[in-house]
């Protein structure tokens, strides 16, 4: 690639040029906006008929325009942000247009943003950077120009181009006479930008490696491993809105998860995919994948650990069979003054009828109802009959509406099979130690005991797969429920077909999704998007699942994903050197174990299920940091995935010796770095038993501008433990006391690992004595 000398001075009209052909995109864009509006003004003024269908239509067009304008309003920030010059006349572009705005006489141009554009006549003036045609912007090379001329970078501040940054491919280009600017690379300058403690796109400065995996095909299961700061999360992130563009026919219905680690880490990454145009992934941590529940908190690393490992859903199993408890002796019971022996064997073999069906408990609890009262009234038929009495076909369904009411029958079948809730099933199994001994005879009375909770105590992230895998063997509580459910999702279907015929006929397919708008018709109480709807539904089935920090994920959370996308159509973001849950694996061949079921196959096999991309080139963090930290690392044994990082910062490590109480030292540390910068964003981390502490004595320090955990990422100051920095950013970071946190647990070293690989300038480690 040859490019222009630093300093090169940029010709007035050349950026005048820019400025004027970015301004006409924002005027298209503006058209497009009140349009969109005006036209949801008339279609919510419009006066529809009193049938179901014309409602139906009516609001699937007033979803469409507020799809359309809330899209079109997200991608104002930095809407344009490269040109692409071509070997020879595209047809994806508009060169009458482009040339018009330009003034040259000659040239074919290719500009590339967050959306596509077309301009009155249908031409397309911007291209999506999704589309194939946009991806010479992200992988030409000197070597493979992809038929491209040259690749030129905008950088714009609010609707105004501010600088260009041209990368030439042809040398025939440097005599054309035209002089462009050549100073610091748009992705330098992206990566030595001041963070805000929100994650911004990388629309405009993703790299060929990055594009390449972005792009890569959406069925099957994508593992993505790279050390910190290579760009995982903004690739998974940025792969999800390509595959719901590339793949939208396929994903409308069903939707995109997106799972982190944390809340923190969700709010950390929730403004990327609105900013690229898409606004329907459902964001989750794995706390809050189980309707109902909100798990902010987890367990004492040896309790998450048993928790987390694969034999407990062999438990959950016998616990459920063992809530299925037949008689063992014959039970007398009163049907409206007539008394009926129930042998054990009748009551046996209903239930036996009813576990061969293989339904979940609850469901089955159906079948077995239906078939002891068919048995019961059969009994009682036979014993009436001996004694002379004449009974008809309708004799027999009055004789089986009183057994069914029956209070001493109701008794005797809900003791052999009784409902279950999933909280009800974990909390006696957690507050019945008897119980729970009599369905684990091969663990140990100290694994036991790990389990041991009263009643009524808060669910925790460990217990959230659990609660799923539960619901999963049980069923439907209540069964008028579950008919209530049924009748609910046929009027869905009904709804979505509605709402397929009027995307047609409005000539919008791609577009908009059917099942979104059904979710706004008339008919229902609320409106509800299909990230709300996918969000509330235990056994929603995604068409796709992203995992970020996956090596964190233990066995029984990898079968609750398994569970949230059948087609096994994930990808998979994480590095095994920074596993530090209790629960987690040591490879991806024994991580994905649970997930794959009996399709394991080794990674290297051409056909196994999953395959495997590298990131390299580590992006955020400055050399001198990301030497210190591996040497480190490797000191203390982790096998880590070694990066080349892009970049030094002026600032060496710098390392301090504190005495036993470490707040003076921090605290003198974090002054001497407000020093420096006192407008970035700094993260103190720490033990979890000092970040009280720290927090406070920081606050006395600098009053107002410290937050505690997670409650502030765009705080100055935040004061977190290696747990909940995991995935986040921050230009400097503070890490307190490393021997305390590689003594935290067996994990501690990749604990120490995160956390110095936090920051994108400055490091300060404070040794505690």
């Amino acid at each position: 690639m040859l490019s222009f000398p630093r300093g090169a001075r940029l010709l007035p009209s050349e950026l005048d040029r820019e400025r004027d052909y970015v301004s006409t995109l924002y005027e298209r864009l503006d058209t497009l906006k009140n349009e969109a509006r005006e036209r949801l003004l008339a279609t919510r003024r419009e006066t529809v008929g009193g049938n179901h269908q014309s409602r139906s239509e009516r609001d699937a067009y007033a979803r469409l325009y507020e799809d359309t304008l809330a899209q079109l309003s997200e991608v104002d920030d930095r809407l344009a942000f490269g040109r692409l010059e071509l070997e020879e006349p595209d047809e994806t572009t508009s060169p009458r247009s482009l040339t018009a705005v330009h003034g040259a006489p000659s040239g074919d141009y290719r500009y590339i943003g967050r959306i596509g554009l077309r301009d009155p006549d249908h031409h397309p003036i911007l291209l999506d950077w999704r589309v194939p045609g946009a991806s010479a912007f992200y992988q030409a090379t000197a070597a493979t120009p992809m038929g491209a001329r040259a690749r030129r970078h905008l950088t714009l501040e609010g609707r105004t181009v501010t600088r260009i940054e041209d990368e030439v491919f042809d040398a025939a280009l440097l005599d054309r006479g035209d002089a462009q600017l050549q100073g610091e690379g748009a992705l330098m300058a992206a990566l030595t930008a001041q963070r805000t403690g929100r994650m911004t796109d990388i629309v405009a400065t993703i790299q060929g490696e990055q594009d390449r995996i972005i792009r890569s095909a959406l069925d099957g299961i994508l593992v993505v491993q790279g050390g910190p700061g290579t760009g995982k999360t903004a690739v998974a992130l940025h792969r999800a809105a390509y595959l719901l563009y590339s793949h939208r026919e396929r994903l409308r219905g069903s939707g995109v998860l997106v799972v982190g680690p944390s809340r923190s880490f969700l709010r950390y990454i929730e403004q990327v995919l609105p900013s690229l145009g898409e606004s329907g992934v459902v964001l989750s941590s794995v706390g809050g994948l189980y309707p109902g529940v909100e798990a902010t908190t987890d367990d004492a690393p040896d309790v998450a650990a048993l928790k987390g490992a694969s034999r407990m859903a062999d438990l959950l199993r016998r616990a459920v069979r063992s809530r299925q408890i037949p008689p063992t002796e014959p039970a007398t019971v009163d049907i409206d003054g007539e008394r009926l022996v129930v042998q054990p064997q009748l009551v046996v073999d209903a239930m036996k009828r009813a576990q061969d069906r293989g339904k979940p408990h609850n469901e089955g609890r159906v079948t077995f109802n239906k078939n002891a009262l068919a048995a019961l009234t059969r009994q009682l038929v036979a014993q009436l009959r001996t004694r002379g009495t004449t009974i008809d076909d309708a004799d027999v369904l009055v004789l089986r509406e009183d057994i069914r009411q029956s209070y001493d029958v109701r008794v005797l079948l809900n003791t052999a099979w009784l409902p279950l809730t999933p909280q009800k099933l974990l909390e006696d199994l957690y507050a019945r130690p008897n119980w729970l001994r009599s369905i684990t005879p091969q663990w140990t009375d100290e694994e036991r005991a790990l389990l041991r909770r009263e009643r009524g105590s808060a669910m925790t992230i460990s217990d959230v797969p659990l609660l799923d895998e539960a619901a999963e063997l049980l069923g439907e509580f209540d069964v008028a429920v579950d008919a209530g459910e049924r009748a609910r999702k046929q009027q869905q279907k009904r709804d979505i077909e509605n709402a397929e015929r009027a995307i047609e006929n409005m000539q919008v397919e791609g577009m908009v999704s059917a099942s979104d708008i059904a979710g706004n018709f008339a008919e229902r109480a609320a409106s509800m998007t299909t990230a709300e709807r996918a969000a509330g539904d235990r056994t929603w089935a995604f068409g796709h699942v992203v995992v970020d920090e996956a090596q964190e994920l233990s066995p029984m959370q990898w079968r609750l994903l398994a569970r949230r996308c059948p087609l096994r159509s994930f990808t998979v973001v994480g590095d095994i050197a920074q596993a530090s849950s209790p629960a987690s694996a040591d490879s991806w061949d024994r991580a994905l174990q649970s997930l794959l079921g009996r399709r394991r196959q080794a990674a290297s096999s051409e056909t196994g299920p999953w395959r495997l991309e590298e990131l390299t080139v580590n992006y955020r963090t400055p050399s001198q940091i990301v030497e210190y930290a591996e040497r480190v690392a490797r000191e203390s044994g982790l096998r880590i995935t070694a990066s080349r990082s892009v970049r030094a910062s002026e600032w060496p490590v710098r390392e301090v010796q504190a005495g036993d109480d470490a707040r003076e030292a921090v605290v003198e540390a974090v002054a001497l770095d407000r020093g420096i910068d006192a407008v970035g964003t700094l993260a103190v981390i720490a033990p979890e038993a000092l970040v009280e502490g720290l927090a406070g004595a920081l606050e006395e320090r600098f009053p107002g501008d410290v937050a505690l955990g997670t409650s502030s990422l765009t705080a100055p100051i935040s004061v977190l433990s290696p747990a909940t920095s995991k995935g986040l950013e921050f230009d400097s970071v503070v890490v307190v006391g490393p021997r305390q946190i590689r003594e935290l647990s067996s994990r501690g070293n990749a604990s120490l690992y995160v956390a110095m690989t936090r920051p994108t300038q400055r490091l300060t480690v404070v040794e505690v004595a």
